[in-house]
């Protein structure tokens, strides 16, 4: 494996366990979370410099499906990462209030709607890639093997059944969508479980990804035939 394909997983790495603790918020506390916020941030350009080439390309060839869906997720989680980087300097306690930016009402509900609906989204476009990382793991095996595959696909069905009961019992739709407009934590929780269950979450967003991503593919191939 070449240095700048493993210096590219370790950054998708790091901004996948900074995206989970990042979801913490007061567990982890503000400041941490400000730390962790703007380490996110840079994480996120680093992505965008190792993937500038698909950047480049994208007035280029045709717009099957999966593009057409692949570049709109990719501008809604600029969008919500953006959003998110400006609306929390405008609410910064420790990092950025020696600046005295003046108070914005509407920054808290900005930065709320852009962290869930970024936990969403980053975890789906995950799902997108899923089928790549697959086959890297798949070249570290000798052979082919319907038993592990078969394996690999129940454990990911169990990994979407526990999300979605995570999914509900953390009521992360109804932050996406604002009906709740203050985080609440239950202080007495360890750390450790609230990350497992934004982790399984995030597996249930990668297994709808995943096959959304299947989905669009065949529909693409499908109209090529045509």
């Amino acid at each position: 494996m070449k240095p700048k394909q493993i210096a590219r997983i370790v950054t998708d790495v790091l901004m996948t366990a900074a995206l989970l603790l990042l979801m913490a918020y007061s567990l982890v506390g503000e400041a941490a979370h400000e730390w962790i916020g703007v380490v996110m941030f840079a994480l996120f350009v680093l992505h965008h410099a190792f993937n500038i080439r698909w950047s480049r390309n994208l007035r280029k060839g045709r717009y099957a499906p999966f593009r057409v869906a692949q570049t709109a997720q990719a501008a809604l989680i600029f969008a919500c990462m953006t959003g998110s980087m400006l609306s929390g300097v405008l609410e910064s306690r420790h990092i950025f209030a020696p600046l005295s930016l003046p108070f914005a009402v509407w920054a808290q509900n900005v930065h709320m709607l852009c962290a869930y609906w970024g936990f969403a989204l980053m975890s789906i476009h995950l799902g997108f890639h899923w089928n790549m990382m697959m086959g890297m793991a798949r070249r570290a095996f000798r052979k082919p093997s319907v038993a592990r595959a078969r394996f690999i696909r129940a454990l990911g069905f169990l990994i979407a059944c526990f999300g979605a009961r995570a999914f509900a019992r953390r009521q992360i739709g109804e932050y996406m969508l604002l009906r709740i407009h203050f985080a609440f934590f239950d202080f007495s929780e360890p750390l450790w479980r609230f990350l497992l269950d934004y982790l399984a979450a995030m597996g249930l967003l990668v297994w709808i990804g995943h096959y959304l991503a299947l989905v669009l593919q065949r529909l693409g191939k499908r109209r090529k035939k045509a």
